[in-house]
């Protein structure tokens, strides 16, 4: 059985993720992007891309990426998910990526490696790695057909399309025949929209079922990560509050009733922490992946959307306010909780997987 503890450069890698994001990714700048017509901080997937070459970690040398595995992509999310920053990460470095990986498709892989261009998967954010996916009508050599829910599209340079024919598109997301409509979404750090194709022009890159499982199974599995980093960052600032914030004249988080319920969110959070870890570790080694996701992704929407509201709760009335943070937080921690499937429907696909199924 593989060492889930972090090692050395898996530490280290955190660490300088965490300082780039403390000096680029301040929470008011966050709160600032969401009231603005851009979210997306294009800068910070620079440094992150361009200067630390994250975006190319699941893509191997050969190809002009880093050769890493899932394990330090977990990590880059861990920390990603702490600062809930406002990047493409999780949809073009690790989902549009591991799509076209299974797809072979080179010269792609190499401009998403490199971070130049931003790849979007046209299915919806909910689609759990095993369920159905909406395909557009290929017709004429061209894509007709709209689908919704597309996470990061509005970032996006190329969405990688499935169509009816069984293939997988790459279509320039700027071209005339495509139109990228804003959706509503709670969470507006990684806002959805409506992709529609109205006879656009797509280049083949591989069959589409099995690069979008690929990739579907991918971002479940690492979304567990994502949301560690989430409750993580809530439990720690929420312990921090507590020991500053007085109450008849001592520290609030003296009380008895407060400590219970810190010590069972902490108990949340180291399991979310293991789930999440062998999650990442099935990945990169290829053992048990299906039931590693299921059993990541059936534990970490509750303990992370848990976490995230008994933080604000326990922050009292600057808790509710726009300008404290918590609320990026448990917004993000509700979006994951449907993303890539619910934790219900991970549970029964747990139940399925290991013959447990209910009589």
């Amino acid at each position: 059985m593989s060492d889930l503890l972090y090692s050395e450069e898996e530490d280290a890698l955190r660490a300088a993720v965490r300082d780039l994001l403390t000096d680029h990714c301040d929470a008011a700048g966050v709160i600032a992007r969401t009231e603005s017509g851009a979210p997306h901080d294009l800068s910070l997937w620079k440094s992150l891309a361009d200067g630390m070459g994250l975006a190319g970690l699941l893509v191997p040398e050969a190809q002009g990426g880093q050769g890493a595995t899932h394990r330090e992509v977990a990590v880059v999310l861990e920390e990603l998910g702490r600062a809930v920053a406002p990047v493409p990460y999780l949809t073009s470095a690790v989902v549009a990526t591991e799509a076209l990986l299974a797809c072979e498709a080179g010269d792609l892989l190499a401009e998403l490696a490199s971070g130049r261009r931003i790849g979007a998967l046209a299915v919806a954010l909910s689609v759990a790695p095993d369920g159905a996916f909406k395909t557009v009508r290929l017709e004429d050599g061209t894509l007709h057909g709209e689908s919704t829910g597309i996470a990061d599209a509005s970032a996006a340079d190329v969405l990688l399309v499935p169509a009816d024919d069984g293939g997988l598109y790459a279509v320039d997301a700027d071209a005339d025949a495509v139109t990228v409509v804003p959706q509503v979404s709670l969470d507006l750090t990684r806002p959805v929209a409506r992709v529609v194709l109205e006879g656009a022009r797509g280049r083949r890159v591989g069959d589409a079922e099995p690069a979008v499982r690929r990739a579907l199974r991918a971002g479940a599995g690492l979304l567990a990560s994502e949301q560690l980093g989430l409750a993580d960052w809530a439990l720690t600032e929420t312990v921090r509050y507590l020991k500053e914030r007085k109450q008849f004249n001592r520290p609030v988080g003296g009380f008895q009733a407060l400590k219970h319920r810190l010590a069972q969110l902490w108990l949340e959070v180291v399991n979310l922490r293991a789930a999440a870890r062998n999650a990442a570790d099935a990945l990169a080694t290829g053992e048990d992946v299906e039931v590693a996701v299921a059993v990541a992704q059936a534990y970490a929407a509750g303990a992370a959307v848990h976490t995230a509201e008994e933080a604000l709760q326990l922050h009292g009335g600057i808790g509710m306010t726009w300008e404290h943070p918590v609320h990026l937080c448990l917004k993000r921690a509700k979006a994951d909780s449907i993303a890539y499937g619910t934790s219900g429907g991970h549970r029964a696909a747990l139940a399925e997987l290991v013959d447990l199924r209910a009589p």
